[in-house]
């Protein structure tokens, strides 16, 4: 009796406290648990069509280079030529109006500074007017789906023109690059077809 006396008595308090303390962390990696996921659902629902999106940005270029295939001198000579032409434009349009809609959008490319994220260089071209690092040309556009980067563009940059800081905001010139993008993308892209879609 007197060895039982001498025992200490349980810390109840202690012990609720530690319960306590566990149920918090079990609690805490349980809703970590629940949103990571929330998250992998969430985006395995957004990006399901990734494989999908970038085989079709293959058929986008197919359309691209028939068009840049036809002159316009060939399309004035030949009523039924410019029909067709005419045909694989709204196709064209009608399709990238479909990307758009599924979260399928271009990469801006045509007169910004080269960002090696979203731009792949092709080539360099000695321009002193234009400022360096610039790019020129799109040989291939490039699509990004929802933030993710399906493809990057394929890209002519500027070597030899004063640094991007340098120059003039209010400068023509980058405006009149943006104006004339999609005439330097089917050009490039006609001129260099040998370089395009590396995709696999």
């Amino acid at each position: 009796m007197a060895a039982e006396a001498g025992e200490a008595e349980p810390d109840w308090a202690q012990g609720v406290q530690d319960l306590k303390d566990k149920l918090l962390r079990a609690m805490a990696e349980a809703e970590n648990t629940r949103r990571i996921a929330a998250r992998e659902k969430a985006d395995a629902a957004k990006y399901a069509v990734t494989n999908f999106a970038r085989d079709i940005l293959r058929v986008a270029d197919n359309l691209g280079f028939a068009m840049m295939s036809v002159s316009e001198e060939a399309r004035q000579a030949d009523q039924n030529l410019d029909n067709l032409y005419v045909g694989i434009d709204m196709t064209m349009k009608e399709l990238l109006s479909v990307f758009e809609g599924n979260g399928i959008k271009p990469v801006p490319a045509e007169g910004q500074p080269f960002d090696h994220n979203i731009h792949e260089a092709v080539q360099q071209v000695e321009n002193p007017d234009v400022p360096a690092n610039t790019v020129m040309q799109v040989l291939r556009r490039g699509f990004v789906l929802q933030d993710r980067l399906l493809r990057p563009a394929q890209v002519i940059v500027s070597v030899g023109g004063p640094k991007a800081n340098d120059v003039d905001p209010a400068d023509d010139a980058s405006q009149s690059a943006g104006e004339g993008g999609q005439k330097a993308y089917e050009q490039g892209a006609q001129n260099s077809s040998h370089a395009v879609d590396q995709e696999t």
